[in-house]
């Protein structure tokens, strides 16, 4: 494709599966790439309302339907083959795959005192869940017209806070996997990359933090404040675009300055 044929920033005519979606990040990153033209498959696991929630503002006063969700565990291999018929289905070939989903112990035990079942749940769901969304990506993206796959990671592989030992090394993992994959896939037109906010406000995020534990993570910044979902979500609409197609098997850090 020329640089004159390319689409720049407008993602009219691409399909995008948001996985996470629901809620947080996901759901705001969701709603952007649709508001950039983006048809978006909107992947939840647990509350299917919610879910509907978000189709129902992409395809609120639009031409036809711009936006379905689908029930999806992204831990296992049959339902994220399953996430990818229905958006073959609904809108014909994916072109983009934003993984979101996510899971953070909010205890946040340590390496000695996490359980191996908490640490397996974790790799499952955030690693392995990665991996299968990846996979799959890498064999159905459309590719002639540039497909675009994204990974949520953390600024936590940088910071290296203790107590967040398997959250950490999930994202660490998942990052060199994408860079890795990035290489793969080459000849392809499919870009690998991956986003690491810091601290977002987000439920995922507050769950069972304190007022001052939240206060003293914000001044940890040079903004003196925690990032919102805003922050990122231009971010993975950038990455989606024909204007990034350079941008390839890198980590960018959303985090306001703290790594």
């Amino acid at each position: 494709m020329s640089s004159q044929e390319k689409q720049g920033s407008s993602l009219e005519g691409r399909v995008a599966i948001v996985t996470g979606a629901s809620r947080g990040i996901g759901r705001e990153i969701a709603l952007h790439l649709a508001e950039k033209g983006a048809k978006v498959v909107i992947n939840y696991v647990g509350n299917q309302q919610k879910a509907e929630e978000v189709a129902a503002i992409i395809n609120e006063n639009k031409d036809g339907e711009r936006a379905i969700i689908c029930r999806a565990d992204i831990s296992v291999s049959g339902d994220v083959k399953k996430l990818f018929d229905a958006a073959e289905k609904a809108f014909g070939g994916v072109h983009i795959i934003v993984n979101c989903a996510g899971v953070l112990d909010s205890n946040s035990p340590s390496i000695a005192n996490t359980p191996e079942e908490d640490w397996d749940r974790t790799f499952n769901i955030n690693c392995k869940g990665a991996f299968l969304c990846s996979r799959e990506a890498a064999n159905r993206l459309v590719r002639g017209g540039g497909g675009r796959i994204i990974n949520l990671s953390s600024s936590l592989v940088g910071t290296v806070k203790p107590g967040y030992g398997a959250y950490a090394a999930t994202n660490a993992a998942v990052e060199t996997m994408t860079r890795i994959l990035a290489k793969e896939l080459r000849g392809t037109r499919i870009t690998a990359n991956c986003i690491a906010p810091g601290g977002i406000v987000t439920e995922l995020f507050l769950e069972g933090k304190s007022e001052e534990l939240v206060d003293r993570i914000a001044m940890e910044s040079p903004f003196e404040r925690l990032g919102q979902k805003e922050d990122v979500a231009p971010v993975a609409a950038f990455l989606a675009t024909d204007d990034a197609e350079w941008v390839n098997g890198q980590v960018i850090r959303i985090n306001g300055g703290i790594v």
